[in-house]
C-alpha cells in the first residue's frame, strides 16, 4: 500500500495495492485446508494459485497474532506462549484471557499488568494510523478493547462482527483509498481443539468460513485486496499420547511452573534444579519431543533471531517441543486442556503451515 515506515512485500509475492485487509482465521493450517477440498472449495481451490508460509515457535494464536500485530518475531514482542511467568504473579499469565493461567478466580489481571507496559512495543496499527492510513479491526464484539488486544493489536477502530456480518462490515472499511483492515475469526479453532481436525463439527465450521469469504471476495471493493491466513495449524493428540504430571512423577520432580501449553512447555524449575530437569524430560520423551535449555532455544533461534532481554526469563528453563503427537498437562492446573482433542504449538508441518491466500477486488 505504500505506507510510510513499512517495509515492501515482494518476499510474499503480494504487489502494492489500494487497500487491503488480512483475514485471519483462528486454527487455518495449510493442511488442513488442502485435506478439505469438499468442506472449503473456494479456499481450495484459491489456494491452488497459492503457498503456505510458516507460522513460527511457538505456533500458538498470541505469539502469532503478535507478530502479526506487530510486525516482531516473539522474542522482541514477549508473548512467548499461550501462557508465560511474569516477575510479581504466583502462577503463570493466560495470555489470551490475561488471567492466572488454568484454576482460580477469573479476575482480570490488566491493571497489576498492563497491557501495554508487558508489550510496550508500537503496533503496526498504531504506526499505520500515524503515517496516515485509515485502520479498522474487525472481529467479535467481546474482544473489542480486550488485554490482549490492547497489547498487540492497539491502533485502529474496532468493529465487532460475528461471521455472518464480515463481508459487509470489511467491505465497507475497505472502500477508501488508503485502507487497512485487520479481521479475525476464532471459531474453526475451537472446534477443532474440542472435536477434533477432522471431526464433522470442524468441516462443518470448515465450510462457513469458506462460503463467507466466497461472499467477501464478491463483495471487495475495486483495487481491494483481502489475503486469507491462519495463526497456526492444529494437530489431534489421542488419549494415550498425553502426559499429565500427576501420573508421570518423574517429570514433575524439580517443577516449579509449567507454563505455556500442552505441544510447547515452558518448564520452569525449582532453585537448582534446572539440569535435573532437563535430563528427566530429555529421557523419559528421547526421540519423541525436542527437549532444550532455555539458552540453547533462544540460540537456535526457536523464538526469533533476538530475544530482549527483559523476555528471556519468559522462557523455560527447559523448553520442550512435541514431535509425535503427544502433550503434557498439569490437570490440578488447567484440567480442560486435557480434555481436548485437537493442540498446537510446536514445529510439525500440520502445525506450523498457514495458507497464505491473495484474493483480489
Amino acid at each position: 500500500m505504500g505506507v510510510a515506515g513499512f517495509v515492501g512485500t515482494a518476499e510474499l509475492g503480494l504487489e502494492r495495492v489500494r487497500s487491503a485487509c488480512v483475514l485471519v482465521i483462528d486454527g487455518l493450517g495449510w493442511n488442513m485446508l488442502r485435506a478439505h477440498r469438499e468442506e472449503a472449495p473456494f479456499l481450495w481451490e484459491a489456494s491452488e494459485r497459492a503457498r503456505p508460509i510458516t507460522a513460527g515457535f511457538p505456533a500458538t494464536t498470541a505469539a502469532s497474532l503478535g507478530s502479526i500485530g506487530t510486525g516482531l518475531t516473539p522474542g522482541e514482542h514477549g508473548l512467548v506462549g499461550y501462557s508465560f511467568v511474569v516477575p510479581g504473579l504466583d502462577r503463570a499469565l493466560n495470555a489470551l484471557r490475561w488471567e492466572r493461567y488454568g484454576f482460580g478466580p477469573d479476575a482480570l489481571l490488566d491493571a497489576a499488568f498492563a497491557p501495554e507496559r508487558l508489550q510496550p512495543s508500537p503496533t503496526a496499527f498504531e504506526r499505520a494510523t500515524t503515517a496516515g492510513c485509515t485502520v479498522t479491526l474487525v472481529g467479535p464484539p467481546e474482544l473489542a478493547r480486550s488485554p490482549l488486544e490492547r497489547a498487540i493489536l492497539r491502533g485502529g477502530e474496532y468493529r465487532g462482527a460475528g461471521l455472518l456480518d464480515l463481508p459487509r462490515t470489511v467491505s465497507r472499511a475497505l472502500a477508501p483509498p488508503g485502507a487497512f483492515v485487520y479481521a479475525y475469526h476464532p471459531d474453526l479453532d475451537r472446534s477443532a481443539h474440542i472435536k477434533g481436525v477432522d471431526s464433522p463439527e470442524c468441516a462443518v465450521e470448515l465450510r462457513r468460513i469458506d462460503e463467507t469469504v466466497a461472499r467477501l471476495a464478491d463483495a471487495l471493493p475495486p483495487g481491494a485486496t483481502v489475503v486469507v491466513t491462519g495463526d497456526h495449524g492444529m494437530i489431534d493428540v489421542p488419549a494415550e499420547g498425553r502426559f499429565d504430571l500427576a501420573d508421570v512423577p518423574e517429570l514433575a520432580a524439580g517443577v516449579r511452573t509449567l507454563a505455556g501449553e500442552a505441544r510447547a512447555r515452558h518448564v520452569h524449575a525449582k532453585d537448582g534444579a534446572a539440569g535435573d530437569v532437563l535430563a528427566a524430560w530429555s529421557e523419559f520423551f528421547g526421540q519423541r519431543a525436542w527437549v532444550v535449555t532455555r539458552d540453547e532455544a533462544v540460540d537456535g533461534g526457536w523464538f526469533g533471531p533476538v530475544v530482549r532481554t527483559g523476555y528471556r526469563s519468559r522462557i523455560g528453563d527447559v523448553v520442550m517441543a512435541a514431535r509425535e503427537p503427544i502433550g503434557v498437562f498439569q490437570r490440578a492446573v488447567d484440567a480442560i486442556q486435557p480434555m481436548l482433542i485437537g493442540h498446537h504449538g510446536s514445529m510439525s508441518p500440520d502445525e506450523q503451515l498457514v495458507p497464505l491466500i491473495e484474493l483480489r477486488g
